[in-house]
């Protein structure tokens, strides 16, 4: 009875670095593929309604996700002004909360537009909390 031996694949330094070129090279693509994108929802946000700032954020997404230089920039960003990058952060999470970041910039952008005699948003949530 003859038994044959399973073949052991040896690993070489070869192997190593070229799964490196390969890993660096899908990165670099993921990085180009996220500017292509941002670059698109600019010259979206010119039209009528909101179709540029999520293409932007996606492609931002994107490109964080995969640049060691561009998060190094975006966490020096987030400590000079962290107000302003924390709804950025939310959306970023494995599981992003898009409502209530969006409720969140409404009621903002509000604030700054609208005089307080003219804003209805927290009428609202105040008449639909008060049923509940």
């Amino acid at each position: 009875m003859t038994f044959a031996m399973p073949s052991l694949r040896v690993y070489r330094a070869t192997d190593d670095l070229a799964r490196e070129i390969v890993a660096r090279l899908v990165r670099w693509g993921l990085v180009l593929l996220g500017l292509a994108i941002v670059a698109l929802g600019v010259l979206i946000a010119p039209l009528p309604g909101p179709g540029g700032i999520p293409v932007i954020v996606v492609g931002l997404m994107i490109v964080l996700r995969n640049s060691f230089y561009a998060r190094r920039q975006f966490v020096k960003f987030q400590r000079a002004h962290p107000k302003m990058v924390f709804p950025i952060r939310r959306l970023l999470r494995r599981e992003p909360e898009v409502l209530p970041v969006f409720w969140q910039q409404y009621l903002r952008v509000e604030r700054l537009v609208l005089p307080k005699r003219a804003r209805f948003a927290v009428k609202v949530r105040r008449r639909f909390m008060r049923r509940r």
